[in-house]
């Protein structure tokens, strides 16, 4: 049987890709968000390239909350704004500007987390058209901002616990579109605390919230036995924020153009790509794709033998990261969450191609925040490359990836300047590479998922002191908002 080796995927196809992705953000508002023109634009340049090289994708459309911050939401007392790093907007806040007394409920300002506005008795007295202060604690935001609309608040503000590191400004969500219609607003605990006085407050928000359709883009090889089939994905949308050229056109395009060297080759084992819409407000179009499979044709499910994740690889400050698929660098106590058997061989098979053309890899926390959570809920082994995020890069990694020691991995995460000039083009190469050969290695047999990876680690180790916690995931990672 012929097979593709990892030298058939060009990188100067690889960075014509991100260059489409970049010009459509360009032309998008800036960026390639679920539910905007910009994603739209990104599908369908996935499908066009897919049918040039011969296949026949489809689209799976499904709905998702979407909420986008037109502005950053403002608090002013006496006449003078508060720090914008004391205030953050929840996501799904109503919108609008609103001038009223502060009333504080259930909380005086103590250090601690509290019930205040988890009933509405709480709001017994409350004065309709004030703005309701609240503590966070107890029951979810969501909760407290309904109270507290339905007793008349013209605004909510949840103030964070004064706890230690519960100090900071409060960056939470309601959940999704519908909880309330007025503005909804975290505060720090100091910024919080200095308003119990009472005293007139303009609270500002601009947002959006409502609920948009969007979709995942899939195709597959055809060949190959269909019972076995191997899963590659990487998320298509970018935050609304930027353009999303490392997080995530990077791994889009890498699997892009894998599958367009794939196209017209027999293997073992069936492939099926996917492009995910929707990662970044909760991994949306990953699990609809599988709850979607599990309620309606469990069988297919059943035939997914692995599923590999590629989402960010070629951070400008980057490591080569390996999912920790055996749990030897990362425990629940750092967040890790079990992996379903035939993972450790998923990973064994990553660190043995970095072995074999002489580069060192480490690993990153199997925590499910990626587009493979939904996968290994379902007991399907996963992994997949990662180059890091807005972590810090440790002085061990620096010796071993190059680089800067004590600065993030990606200087532009989720932010707008995550354009061209933020792509490592040598790291995206060699991730490029790794993530080609492993797919066809896993095409043409998934017998190593049946062993738990020892022997293959025995010929080539990684590196214990190149770990790192991955920090991406469901609204990505360290700004994870809470929900209470």
């Amino acid at each position: 049987m012929v097979a593709v080796s990892a030298a058939a995927v060009p990188p100067e196809q690889v960075l014509e890709h991100l260059e489409v992705f970049q010009a459509i953000a360009n032309a998008n508002s800036g960026n390639r968000a679920s539910g905007t023109s910009g994603y739209r634009a990104s599908v369908d340049y996935v499908l066009g390239r897919l049918r040039a090289a011969g296949y026949a994708p489809w689209v799976q459309d499904f709905s998702f909350p979407f909420f986008l911050e037109l502005s950053p939401a403002t608090v002013s007392a006496g006449g003078t704004q508060l720090p914008a790093e004391d205030v953050a907007v929840m996501s799904y806040s109503g919108s609008g500007t609103v001038t009223a007394p502060v009333q504080a409920v259930g909380t005086t300002g103590e250090p601690g987390a509290g019930t205040s506005g988890c009933e509405a008795e709480d709001f017994d007295g409350f004065r309709t058209g004030n703005v309701a202060l609240l503590r966070r604690g107890t029951c979810a935001f969501a909760v407290k901002a309904a109270n507290a609309q339905a007793a008349g608040a013209s605004a909510v503000l949840i103030v964070n616990t004064g706890l230690p590191g519960q100090e900071g400004v409060l960056a939470g969500t309601l959940g999704g579109p519908g909880a309330v219609t007025i503005p909804v607003v975290g505060l720090s605990y100091a910024a919080g605390t200095a308003l119990l006085g009472g005293g007139e407050v303009t609270v500002t928000t601009e947002t959006i919230s409502e609920s948009r359709e969007t979709t995942n883009v899939l195709v597959e090889t055809g060949t190959g036995d269909p019972e076995r089939t191997v899963m590659v994905g990487a998320h298509l949308d970018s935050v609304p924020e930027g353009p999303g050229i490392n997080d995530n056109a990077s791994g889009s395009a890498g699997i892009l153009a894998i599958a367009e060297a794939l196209a017209g080759t027999p293997t073992e084992n069936n492939v099926r790509f996917a492009w995910w819409g929707a990662e970044e407000l909760g991994l949306r179009g990953s699990q609809h794709y599988v709850d979607d499979l599990k309620a309606n044709d469990p069988a297919a499910l059943e035939a997914i033998a692995l599923y590999l994740n590629f989402d960010m690889i070629a951070s400008p400050n980057h490591g080569r990261f390996v999912y920790d698929g055996d749990a030897s660098a990362f425990g629940p106590e750092d967040g890790s969450v079990p992996a379903p058997a035939g993972s450790a061989a998923i990973e064994a098979a990553f660190h043995e191609h970095f072995g074999s053309v002489g580069l060192a890899s480490g690993e990153t926390e199997f925590s499910g925040r990626s587009d493979y959570g939904p996968f290994i809920a379902e007991g399907v082994p996963a992994g997949g490359l990662f180059t890091g995020a807005e972590g810090i890069k440790t002085v061990e990694q620096a010796a071993l990836f190059g680089g800067r020691a004590g600065v993030g991995y990606d200087f532009c995460y989720h932010g707008s300047c995550d354009d061209l000039s933020n792509v490592d083009v040598r790291a995206l190469d060699e991730m490029t590479d790794a993530a080609s050969a492993v797919v066809l290695r896993f095409a043409n047999s998934t017998l190593d998922l049946e062993e738990d990876g020892r022997q293959l680690r025995s010929v080539v180790a990684p590196v214990p002191a190149a770990t790192v916690d991955q920090g991406h995931g469901p609204s990505n990672a360290a700004e994870e908002k809470q929900v209470s």
